[in-house]
């Protein structure tokens, strides 16, 4: 769990006392710097003692400009403020540079992310598999230098991926996809159990990488936003808005308050509409198809809720670059709130009928426990890591919007297990509706949307939004005054598979799509 509240003032003097070379920019709440690669290591070291660590990496080919390839790193405590952010020169000469994969997780994964789609080598790094790229993409190809040209030569040499294979008396294999009985997307389990109990699990993904950060560079500016709404269909708004903020940051462009609300009472619109829908999944894995029923006809109402507001049921179009657009600048708010209160409380109060249910309440407990101390070292965000002790929220800890004028009350559990993962999705739909209830009470005057000015060329910025799952970034570099030329995205899928596999040990085989389930991380999300 973070610890005390962490000075700014510790955090520059330790930016400087590992050869900062100039603190470009010190605000209250973040702190931005240049560093020579080699100094990254140190740099980790002195933040570790103050419980920081890294957070996000990000690569760009920007030897157009600059003659190197550019690394931005976030360090931070897990409630992500206060911030660093270091820019890091990797020459194309030596493209490479040291890894922290042995000092943070996360750094670990981002690291292998940057191997496989820009050639840069992390040295020191123990695991460089392949992440993203299937083993049938040509070796030396990586498709997000800006030099890289297309290919054909895609040829499956009938080589399996190098799996982990747990060996011993009474171990076999069961192989679970890519292809799932479903419409869901592609994804490969590998259970190594014993008896019906699983002691290792092997996860690939990577199945529908679309290409779509280099998408981005491609695309008219105009058309930047529809692309991320579409980067993970269920968290459309989450993406957009991270997006948006990236943008207007890069822009100086200050959101009408008015905007800001508007934007709050989207984003817990689909907060609530994803946690529902994921409620009535988790009782009906356990067999209760009657919670499944109620969840999926409330979840269907604020769908239909959001075409309302919107004109989409998944709340797309409404948020654009300096503001939001769309039917939900004429509606009736507080109309909308009324109706959320009262299919929430009808939702809860299935959720109580269900989880007073002893079949479904002990299939829940206990199952599937990620624990406080794998959370916290595995560095899990969002409502996973909040079902684990990890008591760290966007919306209260960083605000945006109009998050800074509320009162969030993040609800957080210890164990761990699908029972306290289902609570954390109950308590957070309570919070939402309350959210846009005091939200839609305020200002309801003045302009939603300004126009967005000219970029800076070598410019950059981070949006960052607690979306349903958790944080949501969007790392957007300026090429000229209305084109980009880098967008990294980091949805929280991306940073909680590697727990699951965490999570399933010591369950038996019939209870891992419950443990999923709890879990729900977006494929597409994932494979960028």
């Amino acid at each position: 769990m973070p610890g005390t509240p962490i000075a700014l003032d510790s955090l520059r003097r330790a930016v400087i006392e590992a050869g900062a070379m100039g603190v470009a920019s010190w605000t209250t709440s973040a702190i931005e710097c240049r560093l020579p690669r080699e100094e990254i290591p140190a740099l980790a070291d002195r933040l570790a003692t103050l419980g920081v660590s890294c957070q996000f990496l990000a690569a760009a080919d920007t030897r157009a400009t600059g003659g190197d390839f550019t690394l931005a790193y976030v360090f931070a405590p897990p409630r992500l403020a206060p911030a660093v952010t270091v820019l890091v020169a990797v020459p194309a000469a030596a493209a490479c540079f040291p890894s922290l994969a042995t000092r943070s997780f996360a750094a670990s994964r981002f690291e292998r992310e940057v191997h496989d789609l820009f050639g840069l080598v992390p040295h020191g790094h123990p695991d460089l598999r392949r992440l993203p790229l299937h083993q049938y993409w040509p070796e030396g190809y990586h498709p997000l230098r800006r030099d890289a040209a297309p290919r054909t030569d895609f040829i499956d040499a009938g080589e399996p991926f190098p799996f982990r294979h747990v060996e011993g008396e009474g171990i076999f294999e069961i192989t679970v996809g890519p292809v799932h009985a479903g419409i869901i997307e592609p994804g490969h389990f590998r259970f190594s159990v014993e008896g019906e109990t699983i002691v290792n699990l092997e996860t690939r993904l990577g199945f529908v990488h679309k290409g779509t950060e280099k998408l981005f560079e491609k695309l008219p500016f105009d058309r930047t936003p529809a692309l991320a709404e579409r980067i993970s269909g269920d968290t459309s708004l989450g993406h957009v808005l991270a997006h948006c903020q990236a943008l207007e940051a890069l822009a100086g462009c200050p959101v009408p308050p008015r905007a800001g609300r508007l934007r709050v009472v989207l984003l817990e619109l689909e907060r609530i509409y994803n946690h529902v829908g994921d409620v009535g999944m988790i009782i009906n894995d356990t067999g209760f198809s009657f919670g499944h029923a109620h969840c999926f006809r409330i979840r269907e109402e604020l769908l239909r809720l959001n075409e309302r507001l919107t004109g989409h049921r998944l709340l797309r179009g409404a948020v654009v670059p300096g503001g939001v657009t769309g039917p939900i600048v004429a509606a009736s708010l507080p109309e909308a709130a009324t109706t959320v209160e009262k299919l929430v409380a009808e939702f809860v109060e299935i959720a109580r009928l269900c989880l007073d249910n002893t079949t479904v309440l002990e299939r829940l407990q206990g199952t599937g426990r990620l624990s406080p101390a794998t959370a916290t070292e595995m560095q899990v965000v969002g409502l996973v890591g909040r079902a684990s002790g990890i008591d760290a929220d966007v919306r209260r800890d960083a605000p945006f919007a109009a998050y800074g004028e509320a009162e969030m009350r993040v609800p957080v559990y210890e164990t761990g297990d699908v029972w306290a993962r289902t609570m954390v999705r109950i308590d957070e739909a309570r919070e939402a509706a309350r959210l846009i209830r005091t939200t839609a009470g305020r200002g309801a005057e003045g302009t939603t949307r300004v126009p967005l000015p000219p970029l800076t060329a070598g410019a950059h910025a981070v949006g960052l939004v607690e979306a349903w799952r958790g944080p949501v970034w969007h790392w957007v570099l300026a090429d000229g005054p209305a084109s980009l030329g880098r967008v990294k995205v980091v949805d929280p899928s991306f940073r909680n598979w590697p727990a699951l596999a965490y999570a399933v040990l010591k369950n038996i085989v019939p209870d891992f799509p419950l443990c999923n389930k709890s879990f729900n991380l977006s494929y597409s999300g994932n494979d960028l």
